[in-house]
């Protein structure tokens, strides 16, 4: 692992499981015990249902570009070595969306409604990020 200087999550008992997934490479979301709705981002109760029990259900991890944008300027020194680099917003098969990029295959290459898979990016010993892959080019 590199020497990473970027912002880390702030692990804590509420999101713990789904950093604990990243660690082992498994993308997990909580799943309301009520209504069955994955939801994220993370919650203490479910928007649909205002149901307060859930569990923790693995994901496929595949899904779609809903949206993108590729930064080109250097907004926080950190991520300087970076730019241009993008951030998408992924529509997730099992339902919700999450913000991260897709890496590989150049920086720009990305378009609304290619195929992505995640893949899990071990920055510090205790922190991995989930990232995507294309898998296939929007239709």
């Amino acid at each position: 692992m590199k020497d990473y200087r970027k912002p880390l999550p702030v692990i804590g008992e509420e999101n713990r499981p789904f950093w604990d997934g990243c660690r082992a490479h498994a993308l997990h979301m909580q799943q309301c015990d009520d209504c069955g709705l994955i939801r994220f981002p993370i919650n203490h109760v479910c928007p649909s249902c205002l149901s307060e029990t859930h569990h923790w259900q693995t994901l496929s991890g595949r899904g779609t570009v809903f949206a993108y944008i590729v930064i080109h300027q250097v907004y926080d020194p950190a991520f300087a070595q970076d730019v241009p680099y993008n951030v998408v917003l992924v529509q997730l098969e099992e339902g919700p969306r999450m913000y991260s990029n897709v890496v590989g295959a150049g920086k720009d290459l990305t378009a609304v409604g290619d195929a992505l898979e995640v893949t899990f990016d071990p920055v510090t010993p205790e922190v991995t990020i989930p990232r995507f892959r294309r898998t296939g080019a929007a239709t």
